[in-house]
């Protein structure tokens, strides 16, 4: 085991997410977090929680698996996703998985196509490159179909949410809205060493009860500690690339230094995380959903190594 120091766990690990919001004892928690994001849209009474893998129509097509997967009483979808690291096509993958819950409304026989709406929420521990060099320091980007000429939204059932919790900067005393409380707990959680003065909801006291980490029975910790370990990898995986890039970048003095460096640091760090989830006997297709890297790749790796 390694030494866990924090008294909450990490809501940007798998098993932290899932424990937080993934599990119907704490639905409550979840619930209460989606309707503060579409609060303009009519308030969620209850959720029921879906099968999380979406299946692929046919042996060429890629299935999908959703962080959480989940409707409410009126039939609405959603799908919540918590990106742990930056990943180039993440909103043509927002797109595809939202195609899910759209084909599965599909009805045999005299249907008239009418959809419940789909909401996609992605929760991100890093900033869109477009946005990188933006001032406004709003957190949440909210997209619908629009006409672009007219201004207008053109259709409102589909929905894609994105908290850019970098871009969240507040202290704890200037907490104001319920939203902020939620992203300064997303962002902050396990570096708090209680709960704060300002966080007195109810949902929150029952969102610091489930992360305490002490409380966890054995094979919790375990898994948690698997799982801390997975993201870890990943966080270092983007911090090695920049340095490297950094150093490459400066002994050239080419501004193609930066991208190579991104590059080199980025595959180094890939190939080491592949081959030790690969000793602790995960399977490829586990490692392509942990790492974002096709199942092509990883044999690559394996192969390489041998």
């Amino acid at each position: 085991m390694t030494s866990l120091t924090e008294k909450y766990i990490n809501p940007f690990t798998d098993f932290g997410f899932k424990k937080l919001f993934g599990s119907e004892v704490n639905k409550d928690i979840l619930l209460d977090f989606l309707n503060e994001l579409i609060k303009d849209q009519g308030k969620i009474t209850d959720i029921q929680y879906l099968k999380n893998e979406q299946l692929r129509r046919s042996e060429w097509d890629r299935k999908a698996i959703f962080d959480i997967y989940c409707q409410n009483e009126r039939g609405e979808k959603f799908i919540v996703e918590m990106q742990r690291a930056k990943q180039k096509y993440f909103k043509d993958r927002s797109v595809y998985y939202s195609s899910f819950p759209i084909q599965e409304q599909a009805k045999a026989g005299d249907w008239d196509f009418e959809l419940k709406a789909v909401y996609l929420v992605g929760i991100l521990d890093f900033v869109f490159e477009e946005d990188k060099n933006d001032s406004d320091p709003f957190s949440q980007i909210e997209v619908q179909l629009m006409d672009i000429k007219r201004k207008k939204v053109f259709y409102d059932k589909l929905t894609f949410i994105y908290l850019e919790l970098p871009k969240f900067n507040k202290k704890e005393e200037e907490l104001e809205s319920h939203f902020d409380k939620w992203m300064y707990v997303l962002k902050n959680l396990p570096l708090l060493a209680a709960r704060p003065a300002r966080l007195q909801e109810r949902v929150f006291e029952r969102l610091f009860a489930t992360a305490e980490i002490l409380k966890f029975s054995k094979a919790e910790i375990i898994d948690y500690e698997d799982s801390l370990k997975v993201y870890r990898d990943l966080k270092n995986t983007m911090d090695y690339a920049i340095e490297f890039s950094a150093v490459e970048n400066f002994a050239k003095g080419e501004a193609k230094g930066l991208a190579e460096g991104m590059e080199k640091g980025i595959e180094k760090r890939n190939a080491e995380i592949t081959q030790n989830l690969n000793k602790k006997g995960f399977s490829i297709s586990e490692i392509a959903e942990f790492t974002g890297l096709s199942k092509n790749k990883i044999s690559e790796i394996l192969n390489h190594n041998k």
